[in-house]
């Protein structure tokens, strides 16, 4: 079975400038997630798919592939991560390269560990999966959560409030953003991404952090400095 792991990062974030190649804890943080594909020892190729120069030389540079750069139609604010997954699948079976299963691994979640990968996988292959998706746990049940009406009153939510205690309501997840696994085929030159069979890897809750801010990069620098996962 051939794997590809991509790793979409685009320049110019309008929340947090340049954060793909932002230092965290003094390495850019684009490149965390390409150790984590390296130090797996899962995938046949590692690509960053990005439409900027220097973030294809910090790639490079730390073993990542780069043999085109995004288009300029993938490289909008609409651009959606499995439009731009399919572009590269289909970049490279133009060139005689095909893949079994794809690795999304997004460059914003740098607490990802090449462990996690693996296990992902073995989810993949012990449920013969279509997909894998990572999730963790939500901090609190959804249950408990409202939208307040205009004029901010709290009657109608406490009217719906249960009165079951924490430990006996059910455990939500949410998809966290670090790991998606494909199987992938082709049909004359047309990528198909399968996820009929869809399984979840449960990642633990401080490894699931994903970065959009400055508070979120804080977060993650303190765990990676007092090594708190």
């Amino acid at each position: 079975m051939k794997s590809i792991a991509i790793i979409p990062a685009r320049s110019g974030s309008k929340g947090l400038k340049d954060k793909n190649i932002k230092e965290l804890n003094g390495v850019p943080l684009l490149v965390y997630s390409i150790n984590a594909a390296k130090d797996s020892g899962i995938f046949d190729e590692i690509m960053l798919s990005t439409d900027c120069q220097l973030y294809a030389d910090i790639a490079i540079e730390n073993g990542a592939s780069v043999p085109f750069l995004r288009s300029v139609e993938q490289s909008t604010d609409n651009a959606g991560s499995w439009s731009v997954v399919e572009e590269v699948l289909r970049k490279y079976n133009e060139i005689g390269k095909r893949f079994d299963t794809v690795c999304l691994l997004q460059p914003t979640s740098p607490l990802r560990k090449a462990e996690d990968i693996v296990a992902g996988y073995e989810v993949f292959s012990s449920k013969q999966a279509d997909a894998v998706t990572a999730v963790c746990k939500v901090d609190h049940s959804p249950l408990w959560s409202m939208v307040l009406p205009e004029d901010g009153s709290l009657s109608g939510f406490r009217k719906n409030l249960r009165s079951v205690p924490r430990q006996k309501l059910d455990q939500y997840y949410r998809i966290n953003g670090a790991l998606y696994i494909r199987r992938v085929s082709y049909n004359e030159g047309q990528v198909i991404l399968w996820d009929c069979k869809e399984y979840a890897y449960i990642m633990d809750r401080r490894k699931s952090v994903d970065i959009d801010t400055i508070e979120d990069f804080e977060l993650a620098e303190w765990y990676l400095q007092n090594k708190s996962f």
